[in-house]
Order: C-alpha cells, then structure tokens, then sequence
C-alpha cells in the first residue's frame, strides 16, 4: 500500500479521461486542508520468473546380466500399497528394458501376511529398505530364472511378480537377513 499526498483541486485531476476511482481505490482526509490521502493499491505485476514445470525424477538405469544370457536394463520406478486378493501388499515397480529399445513396468507384490509372519518369528518387523531389498532380489531371480518378458507385449499378459511364504525365506538368506 503506497500512500500519497494530492491536492484534490490539482491540475490534471479533472482531464478528460482520467477517473480518480479507477486509479485510487480509496481516500482518506488529510491533516492538510483541502487535501487527501490516497491509498494506491498496484496490481500485482506478473513476475519475469513464472513458476518451473517440477522436473522428473532423475532415474538410474542400472543393467543385470542374467543367467539365462540376456542382459536387461532396469530402474525401479515406484512403490505402492495396494490389496492383492484382500490382503495387504507392497507393489514394486521396476522399468525393464530387455533390448534397450522398448521399456515396460513389471510389478513385484511384497505380500503383508508374509512379512508380519517372518516378523513374529524373528521378533522384529522388516525395515522399508529391506522390504525394497526384498523386492529388488525377487527381480534379480526373476531374470535369471527368465520370467521377466522380453517384448512389452509379452508384458502385457504377464503377471505380477510375487513375494509371498513360500520364497521371502530364500530371499532373505540372499541378503544374509
């Protein structure tokens, strides 16, 4: 808010044209007589520097040589919590590329019940790192066993990757947990 000191009875104030309501959004007496004071309000000026779209996040693209020979490129993508057939899961999603050319997501469901039994047994729950461990080892047994897709369109009709009772212990044991 700018304060300003005019005299009411100026020159200019009464040119054609120009409106002081449209320029002044109020006034208040001044102490001075036959002036007032006027309070400009300046319109917010559109900044030199709009906003920045926010940017991707940098992924690593990292590269696993299988043992059935291919040699995949991978980058995890995200994690989610969702429900696979009414239980809880953790949904690890990777990036795969197998030719370096096409990329496709492939899921890896980290079922709840398995972790909480492994936790009541060993008396602790697992932390989120070696939940992401967890899934990123099933991926690495995934390529080598070769049920990871080659084509996206393969990957379309392929199903999620599971982390369940039967293979958390085989998991664990790989990362000396």
């Amino acid at each position: 808010m700018v304060y300003v000191l005019c005299d009411a009875n100026a020159a200019g104030s009464n040119a054609p044209g120009f409106n002081l309501d449209q320029h002044f959004k109020r006034s208040e007496p001044s102490s001075r007589k036959g002036t007032h004071r006027l309070l400009i309000d300046f319109p917010p000026l559109a900044s030199n520097n709009p906003p920045m779209a926010r940017p991707d996040a940098v992924r690593r693209v990292k590269s696993y040589s299988a043992a059935n020979g291919y040699v995949y490129q991978y980058c995890f993508y995200e994690v989610n919590r969702v429900s696979h057939q009414g239980s809880p899961a953790g949904e690890f999603i990777y990036a795969i590329s197998a030719d370096r050319r096409t990329t496709f997501p492939l899921s890896i469901l980290v079922l709840q019940t398995a972790l909480e039994s492994w936790a009541q047994t060993n008396g602790r729950a697992l932390s989120s790192s070696e939940e992401y461990a967890i899934a990123k080892m099933r991926l690495f047994q995934a390529f080598d066993e070769g049920d990871v897709p080659i084509t996206a369109e393969a990957a379309a009709e392929h199903a999620r990757l599971l982390v369940d009772e039967s293979n958390l212990e085989t998991l664990l044991a790989q990362l000396h947990i």
